[in-house]
């Protein structure tokens, strides 16, 4: 029985002191509890408050920051595109990338520069929603005031590693505000690749990509749809013929799609080796709204043509592509490449597919514009006519008070055509800039770009020796009067003594041999001109002759005199443009049919703008003419 009752009370002491060590647990729970809701209550922030953060946060990421510079700092490869918005004269230039020559290393930039030719000023914009660094992107810029860049390249400040970029990013030309395009199946990471744009599409095309041991070239074609913001890849018949994989080629837009032209790329040369191969081929790419019925048409050779060369894309300018500058590389080995470059300006015309080298003139003497009675006497009686014509044709826009207005507002933008907007610029930014009577330094890979009439050339590059050097630089020629390149700045010391150090280099090593090492490198291009050609796919080469007039595809149309002004052509033959436009617009009607007619006669002038030079060439040969002056028949004069 004391047995028994020792064993019970062993486990009466052990419940209880079970029982304790739980009421002792639980009150200390109770109060690590307590502390607890105490201190998240302490932590716990405002909602309203966290709100506002994170919208702080976002208004930093997106925030743009803008700042007023001299100009932009040295910089090659950087996309270079037109403000689209109308009536905006800007100039925009996104990335690039420069090597500092005394360390060697590369830095790559991800800034915005716009330079405004209304104040003649460059200001710098970027922000934390900016592209990541890169330079060779492709860019193009579309009428609804955006402009898309995609991809581009990347490497380390050594340029041991490399890298390809495959986003695509819309810029707002208006805000300045970038948006990624988020879109996974659009086209590969690449560089050296070209955007141009046909109603509602940008259209891309080729480029490269580098992989280390060798370099893939690409010749897909894709386009941007600018209304649902959707990359889509066009599937051509596996019969079609299409350009090859290229790079650094020539795309310009077109009424109908597209002209390709040229590039580089990269050809097997023996086992494991790639040798490089300069094009000169042309494509027209003939689009339609419905993508399955895109094709490529080869366009034949046909008169005087550029020599072979790349890094030299061409510009879009009044139906016509503007080409400047490019290299031509010779006895290229496994150690030596060997290079010619160029500093010449060509035209390209895609209606007839001719090319005409371009040179600049000397310059005239400048005379103050006046509005004579005369002229305003003619102004007047062109819009009495064009508005004869609409009422004759019951199109006249009676509702529209402001139709007196068009004819008036579009020949005082054609003063500023006709009469030298560059003085005006100077005068308002205060700057004075030398005009040079010879084309920039010979270079390739420039970035060029059109506003309004005026070609605008930033930088470049140019080898000498085994040595690159960028050319930091900014020029600007007046594609109507091709009187001077006016010279903003140029930086050409080092390249300048870079090439007299080669000179010297080069009497002292080769001596007389000099001549002869020329002599064979000319034979070499023309070789290679020669086997281009032979690659043609059994095509008729037309004989290549000087041309001294240049074949008019539209003869029906008024032709410009030689020394007349695109105003006085206006003038003289606005009722023909009209009657034009009321043929070919049935659904317009009043200042609409005005401002078609405008965009014709402007077009046809351009169109004929080459030949009217050859024959004002002529005249000037003849017997100098300084200026041409238009006879005031608003007074009477004796003859004596």
């Amino acid at each position: 029985m004391a047995k028994k009752k020792d064993k019970e009370s062993k486990k009466a002491r052990t419940e209880a002191k079970n029982k304790k060590a739980l009421e002792k647990a639980a009150v200390k729970d109770k109060k690590k509890a307590k502390k607890l809701s105490q201190d998240e209550e302490e932590d716990d922030m405002d909602i309203e408050e966290m709100l506002a953060n994170f919208k702080r946060e976002q208004e930093n990421f997106e925030k743009i920051n803008v700042e007023n510079v001299d100009r932009p700092d040295q910089r090659i490869n950087p996309c270079m595109f037109v403000n689209p918005a109308h009536g905006k004269r800007e100039l925009m230039m996104f990335g690039g990338e420069s090597t500092t020559q005394e360390t060697g290393t590369t830095h790559f930039y991800n800034d915005l520069f716009v330079y405004s030719l209304d104040t003649d000023t460059w200001k710098r914009y970027t922000s934390q929603n900016s592209p990541m660094p890169r330079s060779s992107a492709a860019v193009a810029s579309h009428p609804t005031g955006v402009a898309l860049i995609h991809g581009g390249e990347f490497s380390s400040p050594k340029q041991n590693t490399f890298y390809h970029y495959s986003d695509s990013w819309l810029f707002d030309c208006s805000s300045k505000e970038w948006t990624k395009v988020e879109q996974k199946n659009g086209p590969s990471a690449r560089s050296g690749h070209r955007m141009a744009i046909w109603k509602n599409f940008i259209i891309l095309h080729g480029g490269f990509r580098d992989l280390g041991t060798s370099t893939t070239y690409l010749n897909d074609l894709w386009v941007f749809d600018i209304t649902n913001y959707k990359w889509k890849q066009v599937e051509l018949p596996a019969n079609h013929p299409i350009p090859d994989a290229r790079s650094g080629h020539s795309l310009i837009s077109t009424a109908e799609g597209a002209v390709l032209y040229g590039g580089y790329t990269k050809v097997k040369a023996g086992k494991g080796l790639q040798k490089g191969k300069i094009l000169s081929d042309c494509w027209y790419l003939k689009m339609k709204s419905d993508l399955g019925s895109i094709r490529w048409e080869r366009r034949k050779k046909q008169g005087s043509q550029p020599s072979p060369r790349v890094g030299c894309s061409m510009v879009h300018h009044k139906g016509r592509g503007v080409l400047f500058g490019g290299v031509y590389d010779f006895e290229e080995t496994e150690e030596s490449l060997r290079s010619i470059f160029y500093n010449e300006l060509y035209t390209y015309q895609i209606e007839n597919n001719r090319w005409y080298a371009m040179s600049l003139r000397p310059q005239r003497k400048k005379k103050n514009f006046v509005q004579s009675k005369s002229n305003r006497n003619k102004d007047k009686e062109l819009e009495d006519i064009l508005n004869q014509i609409l009422d004759k044709a019951n199109l006249r826009d009676a509702e529209d008070d402001d139709e007196s207005k068009v004819i008036e507002e579009q020949l005082n933008q054609l003063d500023l055509i006709d009469f030298d907007d560059d003085d005006e610029s100077d005068k308002k930014s205060a700057k004075s800039y030398e005009t040079m009577s010879t084309l920039p330094h010979a270079r390739f890979n420039a970035a060029t770009a059109v506003v309004d009439d005026t070609l605008f050339i930033f930088g470049g590059t140019v080898e000498i020796g085994e040595k690159d050097y960028p050319i930091d630089s900014f020029y600007s020629i007046d594609m109507n009067k091709l009187d001077g390149v006016k010279v903003y700045w140029e930086e050409l010391k080092e390249v300048e003594r870079a090439e007299k150090l080669g000179e010297q280099d080069s009497d002292d090593e080769f001596g007389d041999e000099d001549d002869d090492d020329e002599d064979d490198g000319e034979e070499e291009i023309v070789d290679s001109k020669l086997e281009a050609e032979d690659e043609e796919e059994e095509e008729e080469e037309e004989e290549v002759e000087e041309e001294y007039e240049i074949p008019d595809l539209r003869p029906w149309l008024p032709h410009p005199k030689a020394f007349e002004t695109l105003r006085a052509f206006y003038v003289r033959t606005g009722p023909t443009f009209l009657e034009l436009a009321i043929s070919s617009n049935r659904d317009s009607k009043g200042k609409h049919l005005k401002t078609k007619s405008f965009e014709l006669c402007q077009d046809r002038w351009w169109e004929r703008r080459e030949q009217v030079r050859i024959e004002e060439d002529k005249l000037e040969e003849l017997g100098g003419v300084e200026d041409v002056i238009e006879k005031d028949t608003s007074k009477t004069q004796r003859r004596r």
